[in-house]
């Protein structure tokens, strides 16, 4: 199919986004024509700086920062460790309960220095930033698309003087976001991104970058790359690159592609596409919209199923999600499953 000037070969009822996003065909192609050029012997470890490079500056646009604070990894819990590591001994987190736990395990691996971790219902989460040093929170939450206020967590945070790290992987993609504010964004690439899994990124704010731990420091996070691949002493580079972790290059090669198209969009009409399905899904069953691209249904899994419908259990109900490539009649295809 043809949508949003890109070609998608997405079978009808895919609702798997929140899971596994689907690349457009050119995403495809990249790295495929990566994968001929390693199987030809033709691939050079400096060929893959600049695909890197390049989704530093998409990522960056998603979410409202400038390049230059973005560091890459593979995952959101690693790349999470840094900043989890740099917490005094003693800290308090505040979580929302049942976030997905790529956001919580990596604080909670500190509990052996002092470091307190501590869940609250989302709806409760910026009553409660008093007294905490930091605020863990996906933007949207993976099991049901809920969002959090995030003008509300900006004023509390401010006011109490606690850093805020945000998890947008189930937002960057198919909602603008302008999360310069944010002391510390992090995202995977494979859902909403569109990219190969492997490919991740975290935005540092200058204010404290200083305060993270590099606990994978590498070779590829030297000031010149090229030039620390060997002996002592530790040398990383100056800003977020310091917590850069070696790319998986054909991850990063389909996210550059992935993420320059992205970055070409109209994200309010991304979103009123995306929000526009969800709603008229909920809706249609008497449901209140939640202005999310994620819905949560208690729904039979085996009726879904036989509808052709590829969907997500999380928490003990059917997850749906809803991207560029979706249409009505994948929302017709969920409605038929309650009839």
């Amino acid at each position: 199919m043809q949508t949003f000037g890109a070609e998608f070969a997405v079978p009808p009822g895919y609702l798997n986004t929140p899971s596994i996003g689907i690349p457009p065909s050119h995403v495809a192609d990249a790295v495929a024509e990566a994968v001929e050029r390693w199987r030809r012997g033709e691939a050079r470890p400096a060929d893959f700086d600049e695909p890197v490079a390049r989704t530093r500056a998409g990522f960056g646009a998603l979410i409202g920062v400038p390049a230059e604070r973005v560091a890459i990894g593979a995952s959101v819990s690693q790349l999470i460790a840094n900043v989890a590591a740099g917490l005094p001994d003693g800290a308090s987190v505040l979580v929302a309960a049942n976030d997905f736990t790529s956001v919580t395990f990596p604080f909670a691996a500190q509990a052996h220095r002092g470091v307190k971790v501590t869940e609250v219902p989302l709806a409760e989460l910026t009553e409660r930033v008093e007294g905490h040093d930091l605020v863990a929170v996906s933007v949207v939450q993976s099991a049901d698309g809920a969002q959090v206020d995030l003008a509300a967590l900006r004023a509390a945070a401010e006011s109490a003087g606690a850093a805020v790290l945000l998890d947008a992987t189930q937002a960057a993609g198919w909602r603008p976001l302008d999360l310069d504010w944010a002391d510390w964004v992090v995202a995977a690439g494979y859902k909403w991104l569109l990219a190969p899994r492997g490919a991740a990124w975290l935005a540092a704010h200058p204010r404290v970058l200083e305060r993270a731990v590099p606990v994978a420091a590498n070779w590829y996070a030297g000031e010149d790359r090229w030039q620390t691949v060997y002996g002592l002493p530790l040398r990383l580079a100056e800003g977020a690159r310091s917590l850069d972790l070696s790319p998986a290059w054909l991850a990063f090669v389909g996210a550059a592609a992935s993420l320059d198209y992205l970055a070409s969009l109209d994200l309010e009409a991304v979103r009123a596409h995306c929000v526009g399905l969800a709603d008229s899904l909920l809706e249609a069953i008497g449901s209140p919209g939640q202005g999310s691209a994620i819905v949560s249904l208690d729904a039979d899994a085996r009726r879904v199923a036989e509808a052709g419908i590829v969907a997500g259990t999380r928490a003990g109900r059917q997850r749906f999600g809803f991207h560029l490539y979706n249409t009505a009649d994948d929302v017709e295809r969920v409605i038929s499953t309650f009839r």
